[in-house]
């Protein structure tokens, strides 16, 4: 047996065989060791945590145990008042429209590209049909519309009345609502310096407040264009309009004082509570409107006076002027000086284009130099203050003026200074009534102006 065999397999449980040979291993750099431990390390510390981080991701929090309505305290439940159901809001493409002159509404939804058959529609509602139709200059249309269809439409139809028109499954749906307004009453007073307007200025009155003090009040008895005089005075009771707490405008006139060199003119306005009398009245109960307005036009000046010995400005000769010529723009309005009935409307030689008015009694007044007419023509009644034509120019005028000429019995009269006729005075059916709310505006004039003449006494 060679050496190195020290029993065979059958020689007893130690017996075994030993292989003492090994083989001889090559020998490695120590630094080569740590630069491999310097790798494996940072290994194992990133797969411990990653391990440690995972366990904790995992951990369920237990839930807590569910609760029992039974356990739950009683719960106040707060009263809510519902409102009144609101009606559905309108969507689509809102336009307001600003009513121009000869606007319509045809016009108007053709512009904007709306359905005429909506139009037609709403002309086919009761009441509604005038109220879409007749269009003010300025008037604001509120439409909503979806692509041409028309979902609403909403306007003013008076101070109190807003028409509402919105889209249903059956159609339209339509109905006023109303805006009451709250009349407040004011009164203003002043003193002529330079002129009327200047003063109201002054005072705070509104053109339009002033025009109505000349035009609807003392018209008749003042001619404000040439009588008026530095230190003539005015104080009026008139009414404020307020909606919603928001100024809107000025109302009528209540009562009115005009001093006017010297001479002191009233006027109230009354209105019966029949509504069947409603007009400005002296104190007296004298109706302020005269059968004829003292001067037929709002105008500048007069360019020519009534004269019988008047030298013709065209023809150079002495020629009788047996009117008043009435400097004015072009295109200002004519109105008829009282009620009566055309009686020539045409060309008649230097009168230019002319319309004759006949009143009865033998009154008759003319108008000349018109640049065109309004619509009369022979024989149609006209009531005062309605507009027969417009200033011109026409025929032998040298510049745009009305001539206007008053005849009594065929005689012609100076329209400035003839006595107009009386209105009748109030009737005994109103007298009562008319002195009991007469009596309360004039008596608001009195102390106002009692406390005016205090405030100027030395104290």
């Amino acid at each position: 047996m060679k050496k190195g065999f020290q029993g065979s397999p059958s020689s007893g449980p130690s017996a075994r065989i030993a292989f003492d040979y090994k083989p001889q291993q090559r020998t490695r750099p120590n630094h080569a060791r740590w630069f491999v431990s310097g790798l494996v390390l940072p290994l194992i510390g990133g797969i411990v945590a990653y391990t440690i981080a995972t366990r904790e991701d995992s951990f369920v929090e237990p839930r807590p145990p569910a609760l029992s309505v039974a356990n739950l305290p009683p719960i106040e439940i707060e009263k809510v008042t519902i409102p009144a159901a609101m009606p559905p809001s309108v969507l689509g493409d809102t336009v307001e429209f600003v009513v121009r002159r000869n606007d319509t509404m045809d016009r108007i939804f053709r512009q904007l590209k709306l359905n005429l058959t909506d139009l037609a529609n709403l002309r086919n509602l009761p009441d509604v049909r005038a109220s879409i139709d007749q269009l003010r200059v300025g008037d604001t249309i509120t439409l909503v519309h979806d692509e041409g269809l028309l979902q609403s439409l909403t306007r003013r139809i008076s101070e109190t009345e807003i028409l509402s028109v919105t889209r249903v499954n059956e159609g339209f749906r339509s109905e006023v609502i109303e805006t009451p307004l709250d009349i407040q009453e004011v009164q203003a007073e002043g003193t002529i310096e330079s002129s009327l307007f200047v003063a109201a200025r002054a005072a705070g009155v509104s053109p339009e407040l002033i025009l109505q003090l000349a035009n609807d009040i003392f018209g008749w008895e003042i001619d404000f264009a040439l009588d008026i005089r530095p230190g003539d005075k005015f104080h009026l009771v008139y009414e404020q309009k307020y909606r919603d707490g928001k100024f809107i405008g000025n109302g009528r006139i209540l009562a009115a004082d005009f001093l006017n060199d010297g001479n002191l003119h009233r006027a109230v306005y009354f209105e019966s509570a029949d509504g069947k009398m409603a007009d400005y009245f002296a104190p007296d109960g004298r109706s302020m409107r005269r059968q004829f307005l003292r001067a037929p036009l709002e105008f500048t000046r007069i360019s020519s006076n009534f004269n019988p010995k008047r030298r013709h400005p065209i023809l150079n000769t002495i020629r009788a002027h047996k009117g008043v010529d009435y400097a004015a723009p072009t295109g200002t309005v004519i109105k008829a000086a009282g009620d009566g009935k055309v009686k020539f409307v045409g060309t008649k030689g230097g009168y230019g284009r002319v319309v004759v008015l006949e009143h009865g009694a033998g009154i008759s007044t003319l108008y000349g130099h018109m640049s065109r007419f309004a619509g009369v023509r022979n024989g149609q009644r006209v009531r005062q203050g309605t507009t027969i034509g417009y200033v011109g120019s026409s025929g032998a005028a040298t510049g745009p003026h009305l001539h206007y000429e008053y005849l009594v019995n065929g005689v012609h009269k100076n329209p400035r200074t003839v006595r107009l006729p009386d209105a009748a005075p109030i009737s005994d059916e109103y007298r009562a009534e008319f002195l009991t709310k007469a009596g309360q505006l004039f008596a608001k004039l009195d102390r106002a102006g009692a406390a005016q003449v205090a405030s100027t006494l030395p104290q």
